[in-house]
């Protein structure tokens, strides 16, 4: 047997850790018509409704007693000029997350094969230096399917002169942004967007905690009783 691996609280993996296991503890809302709030930080989107291509993801949310335990997306909000690093202060005065939220809940509401009403949210204000973190391990551990395989879900207009691009895989999928249909079409159709959806949601294995702290490696960990020369580390019980 190995020896168990020391448990540091201040590694950069398990502050990451913390801040998105308290985004999965916070209660879950309905998207559509959140109320202000101020700050920024990161997110989860959850699907429940009955889009084909996503019946598996879907019900594992309907499972959980109003738990939801799979994202469809996960993604961040930070204040403006936070990419800068111009905004130390500016978290408790911004509204970003809470615009992001609203955009998102527009872009669902545009698709005429998606419903505002079948989505839930959950957020997390948070100092921002911790945002890019938490949302990474979010991505990393849930893999959602608007992060990893249907891209487009939190672009923006691109702007006039700008729609040279192809459109998102999101938009063909789900179509009725108005800007995405300026876009150049895609060589995907549809249908074979939402076969490749469907495959691939009924072919992963879901996390197997929906948890990232030490409920999931019990056992690994040893907590140092001290950092004195010759102090006898202390074995978690837990």
């Amino acid at each position: 047997m190995s020896d168990p691996v020391p448990f540091n609280p201040l590694d950069k993996q398990n502050l990451g850790a913390s801040v998105a296991e308290a985004l999965l503890g916070r209660k879950p809302h309905p998207l559509a018509n959140l109320p202000m709030f101020h700050g920024a930080g990161i997110y989860a989107l959850y699907y429940g409704g009955d889009f084909a291509p996503y019946l598996s993801l879907s019900l594992r949310n309907r499972e959980s007693d109003g738990n939801p335990i799979a994202p469809i997306y996960v993604g961040k909000a930070v204040p403006a000029g936070g990419r800068k690093g111009g905004a130390l202060d500016q978290t408790s005065k911004t509204k970003a997350l809470w615009n992001r939220l609203n955009e998102h809940a527009e872009s669902i509401a545009a698709a005429s094969n998606l419903r505002i009403e079948d989505f839930q949210c959950r957020f997390l204000v948070v100092d921002d230096i911790w945002i890019p973190l938490g949302e990474s391990l979010l991505i990393a551990k849930f893999t959602p399917i608007w992060n990893a395989l249907i891209d487009g879900f939190g672009n923006h207009d691109p702007g006039k002169g700008r729609y040279n691009g192809m459109q998102p895989k999101w938009d063909v999928l789900h179509p009725g942004r108005a800007w995405a249909l300026k876009c150049q079409p895609r060589p995907e159709s549809a249908e074979q967007i939402a076969r490749e959806a469907k495959d691939h949601l009924e072919s992963i294995l879901p996390p197997r905690s929906p948890h990232f702290l030490v409920e999931e490696a019990r056992g690994r960990y040893r907590v140092h009783a001290g950092s004195g020369a010759g102090q006898q580390d202390k074995a978690s019980e837990e």
